[in-house]
């Protein structure tokens, strides 16, 4: 075995203290970018085929808005679906306001650090918009496809949170209330089919 002489010890010791912050800096961008990724995966759907756990201000933004959009929506159609559409937005709008002051009181119970949107985010509002502009079966088709796609996010989010989130308070939620959104997902699946 080789020994270093006393310039390649030297050499070799200022080399590993120019290097290691760089070192440290770059593994600090790429968490920074792995911290990115993870809130941009969310909104792409990335991480619900990847079944990788939302951030907690992450499931917390989804879950508000997603129950703004069901309540919007459901409220358009009590104004315009047909008897089994209205029946099916009322049980979505009482549902989705429990689950909203539920996850409020969580949040201002100052165990969560996160921020509740106070509207819906531009795919949602978008979504929304073209409701608004349909009737008769066409916006029972549409509302009825959206409550199906709706609660499959939903149900991924609730379902991966419950598995890995790092809250405590929010986690146990999350476990708690996964089974009544699977129920909606069901009941949207089984309304959707019936014409």
């Amino acid at each position: 075995m080789r020994t270093l002489t006393g310039k390649a010890a030297a050499a070799s010791a200022l080399c590993l203290m120019l290097f290691t912050p760089a070192l440290a800096t770059t593994a600090s961008a790429q968490d920074s970018v792995g911290d990115k990724a993870k809130s941009m995966g969310e909104k792409t759907g990335a991480n619900s085929v990847l079944g990788v756990t939302p951030r907690t201000e992450d499931f917390v933004k989804e879950v508000a808005i997603s129950d703004m959009f069901e309540i919007q929506s459901s409220e358009l159609a009590q104004q315009k679906g047909d008897e089994a559409t209205k029946s099916f937005a009322n049980q979505m709008i009482q549902a989705h306001q429990k689950t909203s002051t539920e996850l409020k009181t969580i949040v201002t119970g100052g165990t969560v650090q996160a921020t509740i949107p106070t509207a819906l985010d531009n795919a949602h509002q978008k979504k929304l918009d073209k409701l608004k502009g349909l009737s008769g079966a066409d916006f029972v088709k549409q509302y009825r496809e959206d409550q199906v796609s709706a609660h499959k996010d939903a149900d991924s989010a609730f379902q991966r949170y419950a598995k890995g989130g790092d809250n405590a308070a929010l986690k146990d939620w999350a476990a708690k209330t996964e089974p009544t959104i699977a129920s909606h997902l069901e009941m949207a699946k089984t309304l959707d089919k019936t014409k």
